[in-house]
């Protein structure tokens, strides 16, 4: 087994749901092989609060997510990035940077929770279901032997997986 940490990015439109989500469930359970981290292409410049709320709630560290731009991670300094992630669709089909080292990518889209309109209890439910399917597609993510799959099969790999 590899001592290697590998830095991984979600990046959704607004960075302030499922790519928070994402980055807050991989630090925990894949806290020492994974170091994650989100951003958005078009980021809102807050947390969403049901997101913050969950997460809270669920026992996660909250302290330092914040919304920010994937420029960020693309500028000099930047955490050289092994995977990156798109959890929204429109992010998914906008040109993104390029990423120094190339990552391996994949689409994991999921319907926005963000965007759920209705009673607190419906917004909740939302954010709970992305949670979950997200938590599902980590779950996938964290038994891939990494370290021993060539590139293909692990690209290969990362895809089924938005599909899960």
């Amino acid at each position: 087994m590899s001592d290697r940490i590998y830095n991984v990015l979600f990046l959704c439109t607004g960075n302030s749901a499922r790519s928070i989500l994402a980055e807050a469930l991989l630090n925990k359970l894949g806290q020492g092989r994974f170091a994650a981290f989100s951003a958005g292409s078009h980021p809102n410049g807050r947390v969403n609060p049901y997101a913050l709320a969950l997460l809270e709630r669920l026992d996660f560290d909250t302290a330092k997510l914040r919304s920010k731009a994937w420029d960020e991670f693309a500028a000099p300094g930047a955490p050289a990035l092994d995977f990156v992630f798109t959890v929204c669709d429109n992010a998914a089909g906008e040109v993104c940077p390029v990423w120094p080292g190339q990552p391996m990518t994949a689409h994991w889209g999921l319907g926005d929770p963000a965007a759920v309109e209705g009673s607190e209890l419906e917004i909740a439910t939302a954010f709970r279901d992305a949670f979950r399917s997200l938590e599902r597609r980590m779950g996938l993510f964290l038994s891939l032997p990494v370290s021993s799959l060539d590139r293909l099969s692990l690209i290969n790999k990362l895809r089924n997986i938005g599909v899960a």
